[in-house]
């Protein structure tokens, strides 16, 4: 059940019509049912997959607060071997035995070829799982006491607006809220509902149909000249920016409908002056994850100079890997981890850039885009063989050629208009985040609403193109 489809609207509707006119008491047992009808619609049987970790690490939780001493870390091995032995085997089983048997071939050992394994990724595996080991692991540091509630901790993995995609909640932001009273807030309600149709503005006018071009330029890379190349890489950065926020600002516009406050997961992250800046900004859910979890486990900066380098490699390259089992996202994580390493050798400090004259922060605006652009060249592409040949025939620029835009894309002056009103809204929103929301009056939001809503009608993509992080 996608966000941008029919089946979405009538499920939203129709479960928060319900959840309001619900007592407290009862509204959990509602929530955690649609949840588990709305990850049912995509594969019924992956239910089990997240009753599993959800019945392990529920009474793992319980058993960290209890236990003494070494119990509690045998308790903790014992919830995080069973998420990340699921997200093994389903993820990253078939990518491991390619290896192995591609390493066997070279060996000339082809008959012990190794078997693989003919299943399907559950959708959003990888994000339900870091949620949930978040929880056990704030439960063994102390910082959070164990939920004895079974159905509430149940709804906590399972919330369905941030179920498939994230954010990658904790357990101090969500699970308190569930026990709260929510009374209904006309106010709020529109606030959430206006995110929403922002989110889907986002995804189906400007995501989508910037796929299409990007796609009929990536799917054919070896016809198309350096500039096609170069222009499909900066409408895939715009393409990826404008579906994975957009699919948090539906989520989180549907969770404050029903009063619960997810955390921002974007913060214009393509205005930053570094790529330090850039992981303060972009998908901040999974970047603070893996800063808690991996980072500062390994050491974080305290351990001296060259060990901070190694952190920040290693835990970009895992966080690559979260992304996909592909050596694409291992190259795009190293890319990431060197951009951050080369920032911390140079002494870059975020707040300091915010005392920069105007026209060194466009510069440097600029200089991180391009470098980011760079690494999504790796992460669109097919293969690393392709990512090499797009990125050889851009540097080349290649005397002669000229830009094109395939037929069947809404054309330049769509991604203009896309372009423009990301950049207001941007702005608006980094001045106040709820600045063009009811507060005085009701005409600039209306009239937003309503400039959105035929944005939409006019030149939304209606082909169900689900949402790229789905996949992850």
């Amino acid at each position: 059940m996608l966000f941008n489809s029919v089946e979405f609207l009538v499920f939203f509707v129709v479960v928060t019509v319900v959840y309001w006119a619900l007592p407290h008491r009862f509204r959990w047992i509602h929530l955690l049912v649609a949840s588990c009808g709305f990850y049912m619609a995509f594969i019924p049987v992956y239910l089990l997959i997240l009753l599993f970790t959800i019945a392990i690490d529920y009474v793992a939780g319980i058993q960290i607060e209890q236990a003494q001493g070494r119990r509690r870390k045998q308790f903790l091995v014992l919830s995080l071997v069973a998420n990340l032995g699921v997200l093994a085997v389903f993820k990253y089983y078939n990518f491991f035995i390619d290896n192995v048997n591609d390493l066997l071939d070279s060996l000339h050992i082809t008959h012990h070829a190794l078997p693989y394994l003919s299943i399907i990724l559950p959708i959003g595996l990888s994000f339900h799982t870091f949620q949930a080991m978040s929880y056990t692991i704030e439960v063994y540091r102390g910082n959070f006491r164990a939920e004895r509630h079974l159905g509430l901790y149940a709804l906590y993995v399972m919330f369905y607006p941030q179920l498939v995609a994230g954010p990658i909640e904790r357990p101090q932001n969500v699970l308190p809220q569930f026990h709260e009273v929510k009374r209904f807030d006309f106010t709020q309600t529109l606030i959430g509902l206006q995110r929403m149709l922002w989110g889907i503005f986002k995804k189906v006018v400007v995501g989508d149909v910037m796929a299409e071009y990007v796609n009929s330029v990536y799917n054919h890379y070896e016809v198309h000249s350096s500039w096609s190349l170069l222009l499909a890489t900066y409408a895939f950065a715009v393409q990826i920016y404008c579906d994975f926020s957009g699919y948090s600002d539906i989520a989180l516009g549907s969770a404050q409908v029903m009063g619960f406050r997810l955390m921002e997961n974007f913060r214009m992250p393509y205005f930053a002056k570094s790529v330090t800046e850039f992981w303060r900004r972009w998908h901040i859910s999974l970047s603070t994850w893996l800063r808690d979890y991996l980072y500062i486990s390994l050491g974080g900066s305290r351990l001296g100079r060259w060990l901070t380098y190694r952190n920040l490699m290693l835990t970009m390259l895992l966080g690559g890997l979260w992304h996909g089992a592909s050596w694409n996202f291992v190259i795009w994580g190293f890319l990431n981890g060197l951009y951050l390493s080369v920032e911390k050798l140079l002494g870059v400090r975020v707040e300091a850039t915010e005392q920069l004259p105007w026209w060194s922060k466009l510069l440097r605006i600029g200089l991180t885009f391009h470098l980011i652009c760079l690494t999504w060249v790796f992460f669109r592409a097919q293969s690393f063989e392709q990512a090499l040949f797009i990125v050889r025939h851009i540097v080349e620029q290649v005397p002669g050629t000229s830009l094109a835009w395939e037929p069947g894309t809404a054309g330049p002056l769509l991604l203009g208009l896309g372009l423009l009103l990301l950049v207001e809204y941007g702005y608006l929103r980094g001045r106040n985040t709820e600045a063009i929301m009811p507060h005085r009056t009701w005409t600039r939001p209306l009239a937003f609403s309503l400039a959105l809503t035929l944005l939409i009608i006019c030149f939304g993509v209606s082909t169900g193109e689900q949402f790229i992080y789905f996949q992850f």
